[in-house]
Parts: C-alpha cells; sequence; structure tokens
C-alpha cells in the first residue's frame, strides 16, 4: 500500500456507515464512499455540522446540501502545487488526494533523468498529473474526452504558476489520439494513464476497461521512445487487482522493453481511527535506464 502522507491541505478525518468526512483546507464535506463498509464508532457534532453533505439518491445520482455558503470553488495546495477544488454534482472535487503519492513518484523520476522527459497524460481529468510532471520540468501532452475539465486542468496550472509551461491540452478521444500520434510519429518518454471503468469519447466512443485496456497499452508501445522513462497506470476499477494490472503491463511495456515492475493499492490515512482507506490501485513500469 502506497500512502499519501504529505497532505497540509487535505485530511481524511473519519471513515464509517458509507461514508468519508474530510478536511479541504478549511472546508469541511461529508461525501460516500462505496469501500467503507464498516460502522460509524460516533456521529459526533464535527459529521453533523459539516460544511458541505452529498447525499446519495436511490434512484442514482445525487445532491449536495450545505450548512454554510461557501465559494463557489476554493483552492489547495500541495507542495508548490496548487489546485482549484469545487464540489460536482458527482460527489467528487474535482482531485484525487490520494494521487499524491503517485505525484511525488513521478516528479522524482523526472528530475532524476536528467535530460528531455516527454509526458503523455491519458484521462487527464482536471490535471493533477499534469502539474506534477509540468512542475518537474517534462513537456506534457494532456488528453481529455472531457472540455471542462482540460479548462480546469489549465487553470490549475496556471493557479501553480505553470500557465507559460509547456503543456498542449487536447480535448478528443483517448484512443483515436495515441493513434493519430504514431502516424505523425510523435514519441514519449512517459506516459500516465486514469482509465475509467466505462466512458465515452466527446463523438459517443464506448470505452470499456476490461476489453480495451490491454489494447489500448499495446497502442500506446508505439508511441514510446527508445529511451523510455515510466509508464504509470490508476485504475478504480471494482475488481480489478494489481496483479491483474501487473500481468497487463508485463505482457506489453514489460515484453518489449524490459526494466521492472511495481504494483499495489493506493490509500489514505484515516485521522481519527489510524486505519486506512484503500482508494484503488496502480502499476508502474520502469525502464531501469
Amino acid at each position: 500500500m502506497q500512502m499519501a502522507m504529505d497532505w497540509q491541505d487535505y485530511e481524511l478525518l473519519d471513515t464509517g456507515n458509507g461514508e468519508k468526512l474530510e478536511r479541504w483546507g478549511d472546508v469541511i464535506l461529508r461525501r460516500p464512499d462505496p469501500q467503507i463498509i464498516w460502522p460509524l464508532r460516533s456521529e459526533n457534532a464535527e459529521w453533523k455540522q459539516a460544511d458541505g453533505h452529498y447525499h446519495r439518491s436511490g434512484s442514482g445520482g445525487g445532491q449536495w446540501t450545505y450548512k454554510r455558503a461557501l465559494p463557489e470553488r476554493w483552492n489547495i495546495a500541495y507542495g508548490p502545487l496548487k489546485f482549484h477544488i469545487k464540489p460536482t454534482s458527482f460527489k467528487h472535487t474535482g482531485l484525487f488526494p490520494e494521487q499524491a503519492v503517485n505525484w511525488s513518484w513521478m516528479m522524482n523520476k523526472i528530475r532524476e533523468a536528467d535530460r528531455p522527459i516527454r509526458v503523455l497524460n491519458l484521462f487527464a481529468y482536471t490535471g493533477g498529473a499534469t502539474v506534477a510532471a509540468a512542475s518537474a520540468g517534462a513537456d506534457v501532452c494532456h488528453v481529455d474526452a472531457a472540455k471542462g475539465m482540460v479548462q480546469w486542468a489549465k487553470e490549475n496550472a496556471e493557479l501553480s504558476g505553470l500557465g507559460s509551461a509547456p503543456i498542449r491540452y487536447i480535448t478528443d478521444d483517448v484512443f483515436k489520439f495515441v493513434q493519430r500520434e504514431e502516424r505523425r510519429g510523435r514519441q514519449y518518454e512517459a506516459i500516465i494513464m486514469d482509465p475509467p471503468s466505462y466512458g465515452r469519447g466527446p463523438n459517443g466512443e464506448m470505452w470499456k476497461l476490461e476489453e480495451n485496456l490491454f489494447p489500448f497499452l499495446e497502442s500506446c508501445m508505439s508511441i514510446l521512445s527508445d529511451k523510455p522513462l515510466f509508464v504509470l497506470v490508476n485504475s478504480y476499477t471494482t475488481g480489478l487487482s494489481p496483479t491483474v494490472l501487473g500481468n497487463l503491463l508485463n505482457l506489453s511495456f514489460r515484453r518489449k522493453f524490459g526494466g521492472t515492475l511495481d504494483c499495489g493499492e493506493i490509500g489514505l490515512p484515516i485521522t481519527r481511527s489510524g486505519m486506512t482507506l484503500p482508494c484503488g490501485i496502480y502499476g508502474r513500469w520502469e525502464s531501469g535506464s
């Protein structure tokens, strides 16, 4: 388990009964989480007085209720990286704080490479990994199918002082984009991806992880440079184990390029109980050079 331990502006305060209580800067939010199947010890005043509470609907979706008026969005920092936070209609806030452990890892890898590194960030969402890689000195290509998320990523980069950094923002279906990059002859030293379980591209293209991830990894091998640095794959898909992800990377990047693999879970420490909330899995392939 890789733990995101270095946050100052974020804290997972407590968990139980299918919910988590979190501090985002000076804002306390209460949100559902399907992994939390253990009971809540005590629903104290902090739980009851959370600034925002996302209530899941029995018919799907849900809605926020608020104890006080919150700003439309606010900022938090992870070291030099800064991010806009905004409660969305799908319970999310625009950031997955557990990914900080991957941000730190990739920043170290890019800096230690001591050579120009081009990073391709796929399914890139609001750009946490994009900002991290750019801050470490990489040229980054940020690709996501949702135009609003790409704009959010631009704003996060500007907020982090990276408005003029070499970041290329693309709104597109990632599979088609990778195929076009292959035809163009463009290559990257590092590839990051956070594929969803299911999804659709801007023109209705269907993505299903169990069917599409391996052929997509094979496609990505064609745009990795002859001096690659790493490939990082994240997944929140229920039932997909680190071993399965490791097997996919072993049959693709490791088979072609050699190198090493590291696969496992990522998580967040829970302040009140001292337990850990699992927050998905990762697979890291490194070239070894």
